[in-house]
């Protein structure tokens, strides 16, 4: 006794899922679900308080996260803490804490310098 068994090329195969494709009605937006993941940052695009994404933007996400550690920086920097002693804890160099504290528009005066470092 032998089975017969039908076998289906691939180009047949893809000409199935072509022809089934193209037969699909293009649904408006409120038909179609939209799964919201978010990212690593927000857990919903939707109700993001951004105006705009930071993956639309070039170098986005590193602009923000930059952005995020110059204003802790500064709060840091205003609560008293030492251009050296932020350099050591969130290891980056002096000059890039210099820098930091000059970008969020708090210059730093040669008074201050003197006696902070």
């Amino acid at each position: 006794m032998s089975l017969v068994s039908s076998e289906i090329s691939d180009e047949e195969q893809e000409k199935d899922r072509g022809e089934n494709k193209e037969n699909e009605p293009d649904l408006p937006p409120e038909y179609c679900h939209y799964r919201d993941e978010g990212c690593e940052f927000l857990n919903s695009c939707l109700n993001c308080p951004l105006p705009q994404c930071l993956y639309d933007e070039p170098r986005g996400k590193q602009r923000f996260l930059k952005e995020l550690r110059n204003r802790e920086i500064e709060r840091l920097y205003r609560d008293g803490w030492k251009i050296k002693e932020l350099a050591v804890v969130l290891g980056l160099s002096r000059r890039t804490i210099q820098r930091a504290l000059r970008s969020s528009a708090k210059l730093i005066s040669t008074k201050d310098n003197g006696n902070r470092d």
